[in-house]
């Protein structure tokens, strides 16, 4: 055969109609959209399948019934013969297709969308059954284009349909990818932003389970874009759902994609009417009670040592002194007062983060010190235990706690120290603190108040001990004159602790803030002096003197409404060669092809700050940084916020600080431990690389 005549058959093939099963293509640039069908022939009464066929270029996509952050689903809309009928669109599971600050859901490359039909069943064999549809869609890569196209697929009628060979396997790919009703228990609730999605099966187990994400049926109900942490137990899967901006209906339906452990992804069709947050069995996040208990003791005894604490421990240090030779009844009786004021003080920490999170507000631990007014007045507390210590006042004997009460010697001043220490404690994170707090926060009410006990267990264990076994005692040295020496010394680790609480005070308010901060913190000193020169006086004079400190401490009070929280410095991340944090600019950075890495921090955190300048300022990690072309982001919880404390909770944690790595490309960051060195740092980046 000579080439014209080849050249003139492909031409004819290629202009020749599409078989019976498929309509001709309406075609673009980005979509070949066909009407397509699995039968190659109709029979009278008997059902079968068409659907819109998808094709699509590279990089483009189109969207699901509910498209997402943006986006409009296909519409199909379809001319039947009298007495034929058809159902609704079937949708495939879709994907999540991240794009900035958005995420949307939808199908790239090629899709079918099935719809089923019933034809009449007064058709006769030898005649054509004709669907006519019109159709539109929305095709978006970096700009979405409006498509519409019509269709028209003519079957013939016989006594039996025959599958169409073609197109038989696409609708059978289809079916595949169709969400199938969930075979487990499924229940969803909500408590402020908050959210979570809780299936029991005796086939969920950490093994079976490696992904999920939960799509919703209705735009707006979830946050789209936020964070679905995955934890899963043997028999039971829990996956949290961001609060979007719409009420919430009766029923929260939508589907659950799955991909189990060999990467096989199947989706399921769930619905279920939301009710109170679900936990899963056991604890939170897979870590049982018993666990949670023990963590929560050990965070709470290292949390003696973290820097936040020390100014306390100054004051405890005096105060076993002076137990040095005491009667054992004694020892015992002071040991138990400040266990008392320490797991007291922390079941109350606890009972207020429940009710903050019941209400609907965002708190988790170290959350007072997002407040401007809590860090003044410890600021002031501060300032006026070490100027008690110093000697410029004296209330009822030696100094056991903070404030006026913890000025008081006996067991209200040791009862006082402890419920002080619990207060100043937190904005430290000990190791395993972190695990406990958000086991706490997922258990119900009474298994979060115990683990905060046994948190206030573990920081009260060393004093204790000096309860249980008086003769340790012994040990310490006889009081004498070098005490009083030492209660001077310990004044300035207080004078200390008042500063760097201004410090903090200055990220919160700015200038004004810290102004109003220091002119309160000189009442507060000239309050100390006047009512230490109370003491030493008699008549008018004594009482001139309790009443210029009183009148002092009233005038302070007053600059408290002056303490508000300023708008954060937009370019304080920049200047710190970081970039502000945002779920966004994690999901753009992975798009480039750069691993990601994400310092929580606060401004009150001491061991943030200890992290950052041991660990994240070094040479070797900011040239790991640099070589390995790393996005540093760094999200402020200084002032508190919804946003970062979804993302602390979505893994495990409950206060900052929080450091993840994003390998390039896409995935799920590893979590790092919250006292960083330099080394692990850069393994971490290694691993990441090596992944």
């Amino acid at each position: 055969m000579s080439r014209p005549i080849l050249l003139t058959a492909a031409l004819m093939a290629l202009a020749t109609p599409a078989l019976a099963g498929e309509s001709e293509a309406v075609r673009s640039e980005r979509t070949t959209m066909t009407l397509a069908a699995e039968v190659a022939s109709v029979a009278p009464g008997q059902p079968f399948r068409i659907g819109l066929r998808q094709r699509l270029a590279p990089g483009w996509h189109t969207y699901w019934q509910n498209p997402g952050d943006a986006g409009l689903p296909p519409d199909v809309t379809l001319t039947l013969p009298d007495g034929a009928s058809a159902g609704p669109i079937q949708w495939p599971a879709p994907h999540r297709i991240p794009f900035g600050p958005l995420v949307n859901f939808g199908y790239e490359n090629a899709t079918l969308l099935p719809q089923e039909v019933t034809p009449p069943v007064s058709l006769t064999p030898g005649q054509s059954f004709t669907i006519q549809a019109e159709a539109s869609w929305l095709v978006c890569e970096q700009v979405c284009i409006p498509e519409e196209g019509r269709f028209t697929l003519t079957l013939p009628v016989e006594a039996a349909a025959r599958p169409d060979a073609a197109m038989a396997p696409l609708f059978q790919q289809a079916e595949a990818q169709l969400p199938r009703p969930s075979p487990w228990e499924a229940s969803i609730g909500f408590e402020g932003k908050e959210g979570a999605l809780l299936l029991r099966g005796q086939d969920l187990s950490p093994q079976s389970v490696k992904e999920a994400f939960f799509f919703p049926a209705e735009a707006g109900v979830l946050d789209h874009a936020g964070p679905q942490p995955l934890r899963v137990t043997e028999g039971a899967l829990r996956l949290g759902l961001p609060r979007g901006m719409m009420e919430l209906p009766t029923q929260v339906a939508g589907v659950v994609a799955i991909t189990d452990g060999a990467g096989v992804r199947s989706a399921y069709s769930l619905s279920a009417a939301p009710g109170p947050l679900p936990a899963l069995p056991g604890g939170g996040g897979g870590l049982p009670l018993g666990q949670a208990l023990l963590w929560a003791a050990l965070g709470g005894l290292i949390l003696n040592l973290m820097p936040c604490v020390f100014p306390i421990l100054a004051m405890k240090a005096l105060g076993i002194a002076r137990l040095s030779g005491a009667a054992r009844a004694t020892v015992r009786a002071h040991g138990a007062s400040y266990t008392a004021g320490v797991v007291l003080s922390f079941l109350l920490l606890g009972g207020l983060l429940l009710g903050l999170r019941l209400a609907g507000q965002t708190a988790g631990w170290g959350f007072q010190f997002t407040s401007p007014v809590f860090v003044a007045l410890t600021g002031w507390l501060m300032l006026a235990v070490g100027l008690n210590l110093s000697g410029v006042f004296n209330i009822g004997g030696p100094v056991g706690a903070g404030g006026a009460l913890a000025a008081r010697g006996g067991h209200g001043g040791s009862f006082a120290t402890g419920a002080l220490a619990v207060l100043v404690a937190t904005p430290c994170t000990a190791p395993f603190m972190a695990a406990a707090i958000g086991a706490a926060m997922a258990l119900p009410p009474a298994g979060t108040l115990a683990v905060f006990g046994a948190m206030g267990l573990g920081m009260a264990a060393p004093y204790a001990l000096l309860a249980l076994a008086p003769g340790l005692t012994r040990l310490l040295p006889k009081p004498g004159a070098w005490m009083d020496r030492l209660k001077q010394a310990l004044a300035f680790p207080m004078y200390g602790a008042a500063l760097w609480l201004l410090w903090v005070l200055a990220q919160l308010t700015g200038p004004e803030g810290l102004a109003a901060a220091m002119a309160g913190g000189l009442l507060v000193g000239f309050g100390a002096w006047a009512l230490g020169t109370a003491q030493g006086a008699r008549g008018r004079w004594r009482l001139a003197g309790r009443g210029g400190a009183a009148l002092a401490l009233l005038l302070a009070a007053l600059l408290l409404p002056r303490l508000h929280a300023a708008p954060a410095p937009a370019a304080t991340a920049a200047e710190a060669g970081a970039e502000p944090w945002s779920a966004a600019r994690v999901a753009a950075a992975q798009a480039e092809g750069r691993p990601v890495f994400v310092n929580l921090t606060a401004a009150w955190c001491i061991t943030c700050k200890v992290n950052e300048r041991v660990a994240l300022d070094s040479t070797a990690v900011r040239e790991a940084f640099a070589t390995r072309r790393v996005a540093y982001l760094t999200g402020d919880w200084t002032r508190g916020g919804a946003e970062i404390a979804a993302l602390l909770r979505a893994h495990g944690r409950e206060g900052v600080p929080l450091y993840l790595v994003y390998p390039a490309g896409g995935g799920a960051p590893a979590v790092l431990p919250q006292i960083l060195t330099e080394s692990i740092v850069l393994r971490a980046l290694e691993a990441q690389a090596a992944g």
